[in-house]
């Protein structure tokens, strides 16, 4: 399995709810009143203002009896029946929370099949519609003001305190670094704040449902996705967040503009002091572009294992809160942490501003046999997004290590020894992106290394000796050996003994990688464009997974196993080909998904898809017997179900990114972006080529000018350097797409976004009521194609063939079934006496 680099607050809606406040406070909708004034009561430093945040409790002064009081947000209605309801104390003059026992009732309506179908596969409900018994609110406007005509004081205020005041606590804290971000404008400044600041529209809720659990439901009016509902889940002794459904109402994206950063990164200058095997001291000054003003707080991203010791700007030190009570999935936890800086004063607009970072710690993991693995345990330098810019890194590390990083090595030298381990010479080099790159890194290894070419494009390989401690053992193996003296035994038979494949050695296979990259490299120049680097450093990295970074590609050990070495491991064949393509597919990479991105975790899929299926492209020239046992085996993947006997295929469509990993599916990720994901791209690319020649205006063309190449090529020379959509990309396509795949005329391909890049069908196509009638030197040929187990409403290009006496088969031509039966007619030669449908297997269908 193999992965681009995640950053996981870009697709998981949970977390990015937190950070996106810090790109954009200003320019969100505005919240239905702006805060109060700050009192008397308002803490007047960061960190305790944060802590107030942490542990605001529930005031004992405001316990009430609430009746039939609402709630109301776009496609959002919260009712408290009847119950008791206190809110918690005033920070800064204002009321951030509740909590309420009794009886309530939530009303969440998604706005298109897409968000139902999300929502049914966990609460068996297209519509929201769940009784609840208690709740937590959390919220930065005037949703306590709201609820005031509908309360009455309660009987029971003492009681109801001392019962619930630590669970409301210790609910307060999820919510706290969000609210930071706006209320941090009330610390004191350097110069004069908003004369009325207003802040995008924040409520979470934490209710126990009476037949749901307890789930979580959020809308903040400061993402791209405001409102969004989901549930923490344990299952197989792993946490699952499952997002239910994610989405912006319709009337909000009617009246709002896209939420974008309003703070960039252009530029980096890491230096770094590596300490092998685990820690790192690192330096991070960057540029900081304020593109709209109005923040006093920005996040940054940064490994929990590394603690930052100063933030200065303009030689004045800043103050920072660096959060360690982030709560959110699994992959949240073993991750990044989030760093606020707070500013002396509300950034402006159009400002330049210059910040240094200072931090170290314990970020590497030793993996054994010279194999240090740097990604393990988030992001070693402070960053957000994923938006290009240059960096300018520097590393000192000991002799005995070879360092590689993303960008060009412009230096290397010998520094001073001291402090070196082991007193052995110390390394100094220093690397610069040739062109602005959206992330950096690093590996460090004691490795071998070999070099090819490609062209201009120098591509080096680096392995070690062996491989990592936590690496399978090949089973052992009985065998019948001669004894040593004699060559039998007494009863004249050979002994039988235990015999263990030797351990592999990357170190020999680095040669074939680097050949294997270089051919990807000069491959894909030609069809996508020119490499977009002057070179190509793939280094060995611990575990089963790959990574593909700008210029540098971490690749599993896995990748490094001669055939021999994976026989020994027992892989079936379709699984060592997967193990062969992972290299060609992270060399892909460098174009979709590095010089390429994705706008949105809707989008990460074409990253993916893209890059796997090029690499499939060149398994289609080199062995097409394997390339189909590999969409085999994806396609049955897909048709598997889980213990629960749910569908995988119906996890859902590949533009749920990250959603689709859950405790339903918790592979589901995997299956649908890389193997429905590579799919679509056949479909797509067979469609188009079946349909060009088949267009009475095109004749027969070469594969290299196929439309789908045709067509990735514009992506990447229009796109080069900037993030796509899933929009953007079915955009470019349409510019080649052949005459008979117009649907109603329509120059488009919305039917294959409807169908299929949005739908989860796999159908089952056949034939009905075939008529093959003889004329004169040829035969027309007519029926109706059948989509069974599919949507009704369905839209599939089907490639018809004619088989002959002689058993070869004729392309008739492309017919869009529409529904569950499509009506086709063909002329065809004489010689047919039998209609196929795709025979080729070009489309995802399920087997008769």
């Amino acid at each position: 399995m193999t992965k681009v680099l995640v950053r996981w607050w870009q697709i998981v809606p949970l977390i990015c709810c937190l950070l996106a406040g810090a790109a954009s406070l200003a320019q969100a909708p505005p919240a239905q009143s702006s805060f109060p004034q700050s009192g008397h009561d308002c803490p007047q430093t960061p960190n305790a203002l944060y802590a107030r945040l942490r542990t605001v409790g529930l005031d004992p002064r405001r316990v009430f009896h609430v009746r039939e009081a609402s709630i109301t947000r776009p496609n959002l209605n919260v009712t408290f029946e009847d119950g008791t309801l206190a809110f918690s104390e005033d920070i800064c003059g204002h009321i951030t929370g509740a909590f309420f026992i009794g009886d309530g009732e939530i009303l969440l309506q998604p706005p298109n099949s897409i968000e139902r179908a999300s929502l049914t596969l966990f609460t068996g409900m297209a519509i929201l519609e769940e009784q609840f018994n208690s709740a937590y609110l959390r919220f930065n406007d005037d949703t306590g003001e709201s609820l005031q005509p509908f309360l009455t004081p309660a009987s029971n205020a003492s009681d109801f305190i001392r019962d619930w005041s630590d669970t409301a606590q210790a609910l307060g804290e999820y919510d706290s670094l969000r609210l930071f971000l706006d209320f941090s404008h009330f610390l004191p400044a350097a110069g004069p704040a908003s004369a009325s600041q207003e802040f995008p529209s924040l409520l979470h809720l934490h209710l126990s449902g009476n037949k749901l659990g307890t789930f979580e439901v959020f809308y903040d009016s400061a993402i791209a996705e405001p409102l969004w509902v989901g549930q923490l889940r344990a299952k197989d002794n792993s946490e699952f967040f499952d997002i239910w459904t994610s989405f912006e109402p319709p009337s909000v994206a009617e009246s709002s503009h896209p939420v974008e950063q309003d703070v960039s990164i252009p530029a980096f200058r890491i230096r770094a002091i590596v300490h092998p095997p685990v820690e790192l001291q690192g330096s991070t000054e960057m540029n900081l572009r304020i593109r709209k003003g109005g923040e006093r707080t920005v996040l940054f991203e940064l490994s929990r294992y590394l603690k930052v010791d100063s933030v200065v700007m303009d030689g004045h030190s800043l103050d920072f809160i660096q959060n360690t009570a982030l709560k959110g999935t699994d992959l949240a936890r073993r991750g990044n942490d989030f760093v606020a800086v707070i500013f002396p004063a509300e950034l402006t607009s159009g400002e330049e501003l210059k910040l240094h970072f200072h931090y170290g710690g314990d970020v590497l993991s030793d993996a054994g046999n010279g194999l240090l693995y740097v990604g393990a345990r988030g992001s070693w330098y402070p960053s957000f997004g994923l938006s290009p810019a240059s960096f300018d890194m520097e590393f000192r590390y000991p002799a005995p290590w070879t360092l590689i990083a993303t960008g060009k090595r412009v230096s290397a030298s010998a520094g001073d020894s001291s402090g070196a381990e082991g007193g052995a010479q110390e390394k100094i080099a220093r690397w610069i992106s040739e062109r602005p790159i959206p992330v950096a890194g690093f590996n460090l290894g004691k490795y071998v290394r070999a070099e090819a070419k490609a062209g201009k494009v120098m591509v080096e390989a680096y392995g070690t000796k062996g491989v990592e401690k936590a690496f399978p053992q090949a089973p052992a193996e009985i065998v019948q050996e001669p004894s040593i003296a004699t060559g039998r035994s007494r009863l004249g038979q050979n002994i039988p003994m235990v015999v263990a494949p030797p351990a592999p050695s990357p170190a020999h296979e680095v040669q074939n990688v680097a050949d294997r990259a270089a051919k990807a490299v000069d491959t894909f120049s030609r069809w996508f464009g020119p490499y977009p680097y002057s070179s190509l450093s793939l280094t060995q990295m611990p575990g089963e997974l790959s990574q593909g970074w700008p210029s540098l590609v971490f690749l599993s050990s896995f990748a490094f196993l001669t055939p021999q070495e994976q026989i020994d491991l027992k892989l079936d064949p379709v699984t060592r080909e997967l193990s062969r393509q992972v290299l060609i597919h992270e060399t892909a990479h460098q174009w979709w998904g590095d010089l390429i991105l994705w706008k949105s975790y809707r989008d990460q899929w074409i990253s993916e898809a893209v890059a796997n299926y090029s690499a499939f492209l060149i398994l289609e020239r080199q062995n097409p017997a394997q390339f189909h046992q590999v969409m085999e085996k994806y396609r049955n993947d897909l048709l598997s179900k889980n213990k629960e006997g749910e569908w995988l295929r119906d996890a859902g469509p590949v533009t749920l990114g990250q959603r689709l990993t859950s405790s339903h599916f918790p592979n589901a990720y995997e299956a649908i972006s890389y193997e429905r994901g590579t799919w679509l791209m056949h479909m797509l690319r067979c469609m188009m080529r079946d349909a060009e020649m088949a267009s009475p205006h095109q004749g027969g063309v070469p594969n290299a000018e196929e439309p789908f190449l045709r067509a990735l090529h514009k992506a990447r020379e229009r796109y080069a350097g900037k993030a796509i959509s899933t929009r953007d990309l079915i955009e470019v396509f349409e510019e080649e797409l052949p005459r008979p795949l117009w649907y109603d005329s329509r120059h488009k391909l919305d039917w294959f976004v409807d169908s299929w890049i949005d739908g989860t069908a796999i159908p089952q196509l056949e034939t009905r009521d075939i008529r093959i009638t003889e004329k004169e030197r040829a035969v027309t040929v007519s029926g109706f194609i059948v989509q069974k187990d599919a949507p009704g409403n369905l839209i599939t290009a089907v490639p018809v063939y004619g088989e002959t006496s002689s058993n070869s088969m004729i392309f008739l031509g492309e017919v869009l079934a529409d529904g569950q039966e499509t009506a086709f007619h063909f002329n065809a030669p004489s010689s047919i006496h039998k209609v196929l449908l795709d025979p080729k297997q070009t489309i995802l269908s399920a087997p008769k």
